[in-house]
């Protein structure tokens, strides 16, 4: 009797423990799917703690350490742009907008594989003048392996006092060409606007086709062009070449004021457009010194980044009112927000938080700008068009090698020539017949 009395109270136990195992389990299945915060800030925090306690060496670390090494990991699982900067590191962010640091003018980022991989040297530069280019891969600063590099570990290795040495050992992806550069830093001071003889000088072609240079957008990009379009269209201009090939950005604002130039007021030029309907930011073209309607070419790379898509993505979309044609190869594919974020320790995130839209709704991030007319180079022809361009490039060579540089072809910028010398003949022509009609 007994017997058959345990069984039912057995099972009605175990039905018990099923019911309220089962509630357990899937209340906790329910919270991990909905995402709750605090339960997940308790395991944070369990971890720490177990962490700091049983770890053999625990007595050496500090909870200060454990938290800010924690945050690192997640911010850099987020996207190669987004980082938690400690106290050190959130000062060197401010001294940078100040220009008080010595380098050797690279602008850098980790790719989609964590590889340390050069957007574009900046013009003028130590590194530009040793002949890195855009997409090369930095496997070692000095002996130090780049492996495990954040952006924060290769800053402090490539920044120092001007007239101090850097050795970066450099994989070319295109060639698998492994080679070591000696650089010295330098203060970092760049002329932003260039002619076509890399000077400031602005002479016009035969066919009266204007070329501008955009190096980077600098505090004087904008007022630096409008002197140069001032004196190319005192010469008559009747097209322009604007290159902002190798451009890796620089000043949203500047980016904006350059397309100003070539829009009405009122123009959306490009918006911002982070998580929430709230955090969209528009930028509309103010109006002003607007310059005569011409036909333009825009040359643009790989080395072609942020604010320079930016301009490039702008004046594209709005063709019927630019007249500008995008002309060379996919650009880089920069187009996000960093947002600086201060905390109470003086540390701080730089968090993405929105990215970049052209007037037609386009992403530029990972996406980049794809010319309207597809011309690629080959690594030689790059190879040429940078030491034409580096000042005592061409001069360092023995006499058979310069003499095929200097013979060498830019094929973009014949191209665009080529291009603009139609459009301005076809105009003329048009003109001309209808003169002839009214007559």
């Amino acid at each position: 009797m007994r017997i058959k009395l345990f069984y039912p109270v057995m099972i009605s136990g175990l039905a018990i423990n099923l019911i309220i195992g089962g509630q357990v389990y899937f209340s906790s299945v329910n919270a991990a799917e909905k995402d709750e915060p605090y339960p997940n800030y308790r395991l944070f925090a369990e971890v720490l703690e177990k962490v700091k306690q049983e770890y053999v060496d625990g007595s050496k670390i500090t909870y200060k350490e454990l938290v800010h090494n924690a945050l690192k990991g997640v911010l850099g699982t987020l996207d190669p742009h987004s980082e938690f900067m400690e106290p050190s590191k959130f000062d060197e962010l401010k001294k940078d907008t100040e220009g008080e640091f010595g380098g050797v003018g690279i602008v850098v980022q980790l790719n989609k594989e964590k590889s340390l991989t050069i957007v574009s040297p900046m013009e003028d530069t130590p590194g530009y003048r040793a002949g890195i280019l855009s997409g090369d891969r930095i496997m070692k600063i000095d002996t130090t392996s780049t492996e495990k590099f954040g952006l924060e570990d290769a800053v402090k290795l490539l920044r120092g006092e001007p007239g101090t040495d850097v050795t970066l050992t450099i994989l070319r992806p295109s060639t698998g060409a492994l080679k070591d550069y000696k650089l010295t830093r330098a203060k970092i001071k760049v002329d932003t606007v260039k002619d076509i003889n890399n000077k400031k000088e602005f002479p016009i072609s035969d066919n009266s086709i204007g070329y501008i240079r955009l190096t980077q957008f600098g505090d004087h990009t904008s007022s630096d062009m409008e002197k140069a379009l001032k004196k190319l269209e005192g010469q008559g201009m009747q097209g322009l070449i604007l290159d902002l090939r190798g451009n890796p950005g620089g000043l949203l604002e500047q980016a904006g004021l350059v397309c100003e130039k070539f829009l009405p007021k009122g123009q959306l030029i490009v918006s911002t457009e982070g998580r929430t309907a709230n955090k969209r930011d528009p930028y509309y073209a103010h109006g002003g010194s607007r310059h005569p309607n011409l036909p333009m070419v825009i040359l643009v790379n790989g080395g072609s980044a942020s604010a320079a898509e930016i301009v490039a993505g702008c004046l594209q979309d709005l063709q019927p009112i630019t007249h500008a044609i995008v002309l060379g190869e996919q650009t880089f594919g920069k187009g996000s927000v960093q947002s600086i974020l201060p905390l109470p320790d003086g540390s701080a995130l730089r968090l993405t938080t929105a990215k970049y839209y052209t007037p037609s709704h386009k992403v530029i991030h990972e996406k980049g700008i794809t010319p309207d007319i597809l011309v690629p180079m080959t690594d030689e022809d790059e190879r040429n068009l940078f030491l034409k361009r580096v000042p005592g490039g061409v001069e360092s060579l023995d006499p058979k090698e310069r003499s095929k540089v200097e013979t060498a072809r830019d094929l973009q910028l014949d191209r665009a020539m080529d291009l603009l010398k139609g459009i301005t003949l076809y105009t003329k022509n048009q003109k001309a017949g209808t003169r002839m009609a009214a007559k």
